[in-house]
C-alpha cells in the first residue's frame, strides 16, 4: 500500500534521513520507534508532502507522492494526525471534527462520518459544543484522531499520540488506536513509548540517527537484545 524506497530528506543543510526504505501493507499496523531526534517525524512529514525528499521514491497504491501537493495527499486517502494535536482551540469540538471533512468525497459523507466518530469517542459526543482549547490532553488527542477519521482515509499516520499524556491516558489512547485499526484502517505510527507500542503492532521499524537499523514483528523486537538495551533499559 505504502512504500518508501531509499529516501534521503532533511532541512536546509542538515540531512536527517539516510537511505530509508520501509513498507506498509493494506490493513497493517506498523510503528516507527526511536529516540528523540532519530528522524521519525521527518518520515511522517515526507510522506505527507510537508517535506520533499532529496532522493528516493514514495509510492501509495502505486502512485508517486514525491511531488504531490500536501492538500492532495488527503484526497488520495492518507490522513496525518500530527504531533501535538494542533487543533483549532477557539473552535468547538464539532467544528474541529468537521474541518477533517473538507474534501469533496468526505463532505458528502460528513453527517455519517460525524455520527461514526462520536460513536467511537463518546466523550467527544458529550463535549461536541465545547471549545477544543478547554479539553484535557487526552480529549484533545481523541479530537485530533476523530478529525483525521472524518476524511474517511485508507491510511492514518499517527505522530506521537501519547506525547505529554499521563500513563493512564497513554493506555487509553493506545486502546483507541487499536480500536481504530479494528475498524479496518491501515496505520503507520511514530511513538517513543517503545514497550507498549511494540506489544500492540503487527510490525515495527527501529530508527537510529536517521537510518533504519532493525525491522520485524513487534513482539519479536521486544525480545531483541539491542532494543532492550537501547530503549527499555534492560
Amino acid at each position: 500500500m505504502l512504500r518508501l524506497q531509499h529516501i534521503d530528506a532533511g532541512y536546509g543543510d542538515i540531512q536527517v534521513l539516510w537511505d530509508v526504505s520501509l513498507q506498509v501493507e493494506s490493513g497493517e499496523f506498523v510503528v516507527l520507534v526511536g529516540a528523540n531526534g532519530a528522524g521519525k517525524s521527518t518520515i511522517m512529514k515526507t510522506i505527507s508532502s510537508l517535506l520533499r525528499p532529496r532522493r528516493g521514491e514514495i509510492l501509495f497504491e502505486g502512485r508517486h507522492l514525491e511531488q504531490v501537493e500536501p492538500y492532495h495527499i488527503i484526497e488520495l486517502g492518507i490522513a496525518h494526525v500530527p504531533e501535538g494535536r494542533q487543533l483549532f482551540p477557539e473552535m468547538t469540538v464539532q467544528e474541529n471534527l468537521e474541518m477533517g471533512s473538507l474534501t469533496r468525497a468526505a463532505k458528502a459523507r460528513r453527517k455519517e462520518s460525524l455520527d461514526w466518530v462520536l460513536q467511537l469517542f463518546p466523550r467527544l459526543k458529550e463535549r461536541r459544543r465545547q471549545l477544543a482549547g478547554t479539553l484535557s490532553g487526552g480529549e484533545q488527542q481523541m479530537c485530533a484522531i476523530g478529525r483525521g477519521l472524518m476524511s474517511r482515509p485508507k491510511m492514518l499516520l499517527f505522530d506521537e499520540p501519547s506525547l505529554g499524556l499521563s500513563p493512564l491516558l497513554t493506555q487509553e489512547i493506545f486502546q483507541l488506536v487499536r480500536q481504530v485499526h479494528g475498524e479496518g484502517l491501515t496505520i503507520l505510527m511514530v511513538e517513543q513509548n517503545v514497550k507498549q507500542t511494540l506489544a500492540i503492532c503487527d510490525r515495527a521499524y527501529v530508527l537510529e540517527n536517521g537510518r533504519i537499523v532493525l525491522e520485524g514483528k513487534g513482539r519479536e523486537l521486544l525480545e531483541n537484545d539491542q532494543v532492550k538495551q537501547a530503549f527499555l533499559g534492560l
